[in-house]
């Protein structure tokens, strides 16, 4: 094959595959955000249909997963019922997660404080112990202070409310007196019967 022929060949591919590749690019598409002169409004995004149903998970009780009401207010009340068993999974939740800078009660004192990180407030100050379970619920899940977010280590909404739980118990823990035993149980705390 002559030279000429080659290069002519060779060119003819070039520019074939340039043209193709411009044609690639200049794709008649949306881009999200862009304005657009088709739509009457010049937008290109289009508003959701009413009644559109979420894809994936539908996050529509905004107390258990915002610990907001539809108020916006931090919600009083847990979104899940309290038993043993999430007071349970809220302690190995807490111990795993928490003690390192609140320790095991609550306090903060611990481990990563004592070696000179920002000492939190004890979860048996006044003002903690008035706030609202939403509260604590929106601090695990987005930070606060020098508290980062914990969303990420405690995936599931139940888990932080478990741990809001366990909090709760913590405190109610350092203000419960010996009336607050049942009987039957507050015969063995004192001694009188095994």
């Amino acid at each position: 094959m002559p030279i000429n022929l080659k290069l002519g060949a060779v060119v003819l591919l070039l520019a074939s595959s340039i043209a193709c590749r411009q044609d690639m690019h200049d794709q008649p598409k949306y881009v999200p955000l862009r304005p657009s002169d088709f739509f009457g409004d010049n937008r290109s995004e289009r508003p959701l249909i009413e009644g559109t149903v979420a894809r994936g998970h539908l996050n529509d009780d905004s107390a258990f997963y915002t610990g907001r009401g539809p108020d916006g207010k931090f919600v009083t009340d847990f979104p899940i019922p309290v038993t043993k068993e999430v007071i349970l999974r809220g302690q190995d939740r807490f111990n795993i997660y928490c003690t390192p800078c609140h320790d095991r009660i609550g306090d903060g004192n611990g481990k990563v404080v004592r070696r000179g990180y920002r000492h939190p407030p004890s979860y048996h100050i006044d003002r903690l112990r008035q706030v609202e379970n939403g509260y604590i619920y929106d601090v695990i899940t987005n930070g606060f202070g020098a508290m980062p977010d914990y969303a990420a280590q405690v995936q599931q909404p139940a888990d932080r409310w478990a741990i809001v739980a366990y909090i709760r118990a913590l405190q109610l823990s350092r203000q419960a007196t010996i009336n607050d035993v049942p009987a039957a149980e507050r015969k063995q705390l004192q001694g009188g019967a095994k």
